[in-house]
């Protein structure tokens, strides 16, 4: 007897239960995989979608900064951690239809007083350089705004339903600050500059 009758004899073949109990542990294998992989997915997307808000913008009461089709990041958690800060750009439950969401500009905060006069804005009596309005609004009115409360315009002052015309947003209906406007990709970047103040 040679050599390789030996190994032959001393290699068992293969068997159809083999092949079959190692296609079902593939198989296992796969699914298990495949499963964990819908889970990991779902964890994050659910994660991601606690903090941040994907906004599409529906009118034109925010333009120029903001044009109609175009979709923003909105950060949940900023004013759950933080305060609004004067020029962030926020989106809150119109107080008056909280299942309607509105975005507009933070101009006054608590304590405030917003003064529109002459086609200026003023907050606590410093006027306000707005390189980013669509033209100077055209009404007059001075507002005080309340504890837990925010005064907001839209960029398109003189085209906004806004603070000036039906009052403040409540604090508790803030949905969070826009940040990036991603779509479309020409329109791509950050979001809310500080409001600067100037001399009349």
């Amino acid at each position: 007897m040679n050599i390789d009758e030996n190994l032959n004899k001393e290699m068992p073949e293969s068997s159809d239960n083999d092949l079959e109990e190692k296609t079902a542990i593939n198989f296992k294998k796969a699914f298990v995989e495949t499963f964990q992989t819908i889970i990991l997915a779902l964890l994050l997307y659910f994660a991601i979608d606690a903090v941040v808000a994907r906004v599409r913008v529906e009118n034109i009461s925010m333009e120029p900064t903001l044009i109609p089709g175009e979709f923003l990041l909105v950060n949940k958690l900023t004013y759950k951690f933080g305060d609004v800060g004067r020029g962030d750009i926020i989106v809150f439950h119109y107080p008056f239809d909280p299942k309607d969401d509105y975005i507009k500009r933070a101009i006054g905060i608590p304590g405030d007083t917003v003064r529109v006069d002459n086609g200026k804005v003023y907050v606590n009596d410093m006027v306000l350089n707005e390189d980013y309005i669509m033209s100077d609004p055209s009404y007059d009115g001075t507002w005080e705004v309340p504890e837990e409360s925010i005064f907001a315009l839209g960029d398109n002052r003189n085209l906004s339903s806004d603070s000036h015309s039906w009052g403040y947003v409540p604090v508790d209906n803030l949905v969070g600050k826009a940040i990036f406007v991603y779509w479309p990709p020409t329109k791509m970047g950050g979001l809310n500059e500080p409001l600067e103040y100037g001399a009349e």
